[in-house]
């Protein structure tokens, strides 16, 4: 099993220098265990104007029949079915991908500590594979599906069964050549996920730290890749949930490439523990301290994909609130206003858009009048929360129906959104910047246009009955602005008179004479033809209707995927 390296070079850039990048000196050669035999690195030619590495894996037929034997993880079930005569001492595949991060483990990470400026520099590359498999009848069709987004020329040669009888026809191998000008370590990634998937087979058994080893060695490329859903799945040799979880993951890293963000600060809507605690909510208490989960509802943690995120201590170490002392929680409070609203409508199909750890989306469940239910969120790790708090995997197959667990940002328009009675925002406008905010109206009321829509988010004026709230801070962390009463009518009232709705407002948890109430809900309702739109209607608290407020422009954003 063979692989070999080229570069070529100048005066000021030897092609030698590819030794400093593999970390193996030209002139010697080196080797390295592997479980399956030994791997061999040489230079058959390094020099200023061309230089080639090449990395020999000589296979042990005792280890692999060891290897192989069994299912699970003492082996491969592939290889236990061809323990007398196989390919892989021969072949390109995972037992060549392993031997290339063995060998070659700091060149893949792109680490060079005596010359740290090369791992960053493209080079003129040519990768040769002398005998690769290809999986299923696609041959150097598939090959060229794989490489050539990643920026490889590729030149896949079908090798005939025996070329003494061409009338056999082509095996099911190809000789490989790559060209192109890439990082070093980029090339190495693309090698070692990508062989397995041709040969659609693993020397071992896969095990769900897989994933995480994928989504490594495919940063910064998979997750835009046209073919991930296929590298993906054979990758993980077909193991169902692993791909799905795989999937979960790379939707989240093209979702943060699009707003130039890391993955983890859009997944931060709950803390990364090992485990959840599968328990019910514990029943509220008249003199019980709010919980972060009791003072606010859930909430997005990320500016263009609302999540989930626990609320501020500032809140949850505030004075006992009336609603609390009335046994009833603000959130709860919430909960029962979006309900009511939404029993108005009489909607039978509800969108829950940054539906968190799923309260509401229980809540809506329990209403035998909503046949069906969307929640939405940007965060895999809260919709794993919710799933198992929800208890999907045991619920009736009947009830199981009627709710689903997406993972989306608001931010782009989506076409799974589009058909729904209505659509709550509960506690999520406040977690994007303003900028962004009217790609979110765009996508909702645009795009998505559902026959009504119910919106919450926290009056700023209230912020002032928070002992504890230092002022001129917001009340959680994440905040990117907080309205006051005039701001956000205002607000709702020019999207209803966008996008043809009308709008009611109304105070939710009680009504301080001169704040008002700590939470405020716009009901908009898609106008019917000749109705005006735009109206408002305030109960508990007065609003100001002036258009000139501080609300984010209404630049409307362009209709586009919504992993993009």
């Amino acid at each position: 099993m063979f692989v070999s390296i080229s570069t070529t070079g100048t005066a000021e850039n030897p092609a030698s220098d590819l030794g400093f990048l593999l970390h193996k000196h030209p002139d010697r050669v080196q080797q390295f265990a592997t479980a399956h035999g030994t791997a061999h690195v040489f230079y058959p030619d390094s020099g200023e104007q061309s230089c080639t590495a090449a990395l020999l894996l000589e296979v042990d037929p005792a280890a692999l029949l060891r290897q192989g034997r069994g299912k699970g993880r003492s082996g491969s079930p592939d290889l236990a079915l061809a323990q007398y005569v196989n390919d892989r001492p021969y072949a390109a595949s995972s037992l060549l991908a392993v031997a290339l991060r063995t060998a070659y483990r700091s060149a893949m990470k792109g680490e060079c500590a005596h010359r740290p400026e090369l791992p960053g520099r493209p080079l003129p590359l040519r990768i040769a594979l002398p005998a690769v498999p290809v999986a299923g009848a696609e041959g150097p069709v598939l090959v060229e599906r794989l490489f050539a987004p990643l920026g490889w020329q590729v030149d896949a040669r079908p090798v005939p069964l025996d070329e003494s009888f061409p009338e056999w026809g082509d095996s099911r191998y190809v000789r490989l050549e790559l060209t192109g000008t890439l990082r070093l370590a980029d090339a190495l990634q693309h090698l070692y996920v990508l062989l397995p998937v041709l040969d659609g087979a693993k020397h071992y058994w896969v095990a769900p730290d897989e994933v995480d080893k994928l989504l490594a060695a495919g940063h910064g490329w998979l997750a835009a890749h046209p073919e991930r859903a296929l590298i993906t799945r054979r990758y993980l040799s077909r193991r169902w949930s692993l791909t799905k979880l795989a999937m979960e993951r790379l939707a989240l890293a093209r979702l943060a490439e699009a707003d130039d963000r890391e993955a983890e600060e859009i997944d931060n809507a709950v803390p990364d523990l090992p485990d959840v605690p599968d328990v019910p909510e514990a029943p509220e208490h008249p003199d019980a301290a709010p919980t972060s989960e009791e003072v606010t509802a859930v909430a997005p943690a990320e500016p263009t994909a609302p999540t989930a995120p626990a609320e501020p201590l500032t809140e949850q170490a505030a004075p006992a609130d009336p609603a609390t002392e009335r046994g009833e929680s603000l959130a709860a409070q919430r909960r029962t206003a979006i309900l009511a609203a939404l029993a108005r409508t009489g909607a039978a199909r509800v969108l829950d858009l940054g539906c968190g750890q799923g309260e509401l989306v229980g809540a809506l469940l329990k209403e035998p009048r909503v046949t069906e239910v969307l929640g939405v969120d940007v965060s895999s790790r809260a919709l794993t929360i919710a799933a198992r708090r929800l208890h999907l995997d045991r619920m009736p197959e009947r009830l199981a129906r009627r709710v689903k667990l997406v993972q989306g940002a608001l931010t782009y328009t989506d076409a799974r959104l589009k058909g729904y009675d209505a659509a709550v925002l509960c506690e999520v406008i406040e977690h994007l910047d303003l900028p962004r905010l009217p790609a979110l109206e765009y996508a909702v009321f645009g795009a998505a246009r559902p026959a009504a829509v119910v919106v919450t988010t926290p009056n700023a004026e209230y912020n002032v009955r928070w002992e504890t709230l230092p002022t001129g801070r917001m009340r959680h962390d994440d905040h990117r602005f907080e309205w006051s009463r005039a701001e956000f009518a205002a607000w709702a009232e020019r999207v209803a008179a966008d996008y043809g709705y009308a709008v009611e407002l109304e105070p939710v948890g009680p009504v301080d004479p001169e704040v008002g109430a700590p939470t405020q809900l716009a009901h908009f309702r898609l106008a019917e033809p000749g109705t005006t739109t735009g109206t408002s209607t305030t109960t508990g608290t007065s609003t100001s209707t002036s258009a000139d407020t501080d609300a984010p422009s209404n630049d409307p954003a362009p209709e586009g995927s919504a992993h993009r």
